[in-house]
């Protein structure tokens, strides 16, 4: 079992943590989700240190029976959906360097938990989480079925955006946790839909590079409906050409 191993962070690790925290609240004035602020106070996240991930469990187990899952890098599929189906959230305990500052080829504790932990505060969301985990669970030897789960969590918990208020805003964690993304996605070439399952589930998903297109939900009902509406889509044995 992989454990956090909080005294073993450096100087550098903490600095880190503290220059991208300041960074990306700053940048998401105005830019993100409602609930994304209020997770962020709920879980206790904060710029002086980095997080302790016994402590943020213990507050997500409080606020939406969710914790902490420590991994050291990156989960094959089955792993990674059982885990959701848990209502555990993989977590990488390693932080980038100031070397990989501005990028990571795999998802660091920033992105895991600046990034993905403020949302799971939320009941609403963190209950459709524990839906696309428990749909996937069902369907982990069927690949096909697994890319289409993929782009949905791809275009909704990695790179969402939600219409509040009359704005759009973001609740994706790789938006939330990446500066690059974020001035990528507001910029005017980019390419912004209002949210249709069989657009998003057509549309192909990498998190290699910044997203070619991201997807807009008139409310956030539609992320259940969508869950709901797939699992009932692959259930009855329906196809769809994966490009």
């Amino acid at each position: 079992m992989v454990q956090q191993h909080y005294d073993r962070y450096t100087t550098q690790d903490h600095l880190v943590w503290k220059v991208l925290f300041d960074r990306q609240t700053a940048l998401l004035h105005k830019r993100a989700a409602a609930a994304f602020s209020v997770g962020l106070a709920k879980a206790g996240l904060h710029r002086n240190a980095l997080p302790r991930f016994e402590e943020i469990s213990k507050r997500l187990q409080k606020a939406t029976g969710w914790q902490l899952e420590p991994v050291t890098g990156m989960l094959d599929d089955a792993t990674f959906f059982g885990l959701l189906a848990q209502r555990k959230f993989p977590a990488t305990v390693w932080i980038r360097s100031m070397e990989q500052f501005d990028f990571t080829e795999e998802p660091d504790l920033f992105h895991g938990v600046f990034g993905h932990v403020p949302l799971l505060m939320d009941q609403a969301f963190a209950d459709f989480l524990h839906f696309l985990g428990r749909v996937a669970a069902q369907h982990l030897h069927d690949a096909p079925a697994l890319a289409r789960l993929e782009r949905l969590y791809g275009f909704t918990v990695q790179f969402g955006l939600v219409q509040e208020q009359g704005a759009t805003r973001m609740y994706g964690a790789g938006l939330l946790s990446s500066s690059g993304e974020i001035h990528h996605c507001v910029a005017d070439e980019s390419t912004r839909r209002a949210f249709d399952l069989a657009t998003v589930l057509q549309t192909e998903y990498s998190e290699a590079h910044l997203q070619e297109h991201y997807f807009v939900l008139n409310s956030w009902d539609q992320l259940t409906e969508s869950v709901a509406e797939l699992a009932a889509l692959l259930s009855s044995g329906w196809q769809l050409q994966v490009a």
